[in-house]
């Protein structure tokens, strides 16, 4: 498919309330599975370390969801929350999980979720957002272009921040 296309076949919208569901699906596609090894069960996800990112959606400060939307299914999510999760600074900086289902990778789609949702962090006062992920995944060079810096170093992930 031509990138140019891309933006014709999706949009970037808010999550709606009665899609808070489809986080687990993303929770479950966000997590990093390298090359040639077998993805963790499903259930991975009821681990309270993940559940946080999810549980009680929407209730929070910091609870933001956005979706590309191709026709009506969520294809994608970028979602942040202030807790204390992987990619933790401080009570004040929202962490972003970022998932999109496997056959929409690669097409500039979690780019420009990810920069429609650094806009609205910085649009609602956030000084700058964190992440964590998996030295070996390929979104790290995805989030350096947009403008996010390694903070901190554990033995198999970046700790990661984006002033805004």
């Amino acid at each position: 498919m031509d990138k140019k296309d891309n933006k014709k076949q999706y949009r970037i919208r808010h999550l709606r309330h009665d899609e808070i569901g489809l986080l687990e699906d993303f929770l479950y596609e966000a997590i990093y599975v390298p090359e040639g090894v077998k993805p963790p069960a499903r259930e991975i996800i009821e681990l309270p370390e993940l559940k946080l990112y999810i549980e009680e959606f929407g209730t929070r400060r910091g609870d933001n969801c956005l979706v590309a939307d191709f026709g009506g299914k969520a294809a994608g999510a970028v979602w942040t929350r202030i807790m204390d999760d992987y990619g933790h600074i401080d009570d004040e900086t929202p962490s972003i999980a970022i998932s999109l289902h496997r056959e929409y990778r690669g097409r500039g789609i979690g780019s420009r979720m990810m920069r429609e949702m650094l806009e609205q962090l910085k649009a609602q006062g956030y000084k700058r957002a964190s992440l964590s992920v998996q030295k070996a995944n390929y979104a790290v060079k995805m989030y350096k272009k947009l403008g996010f810096a390694i903070v901190d170093e554990k033995e198999e992930e970046y700790i990661m921040v984006c002033e805004l």
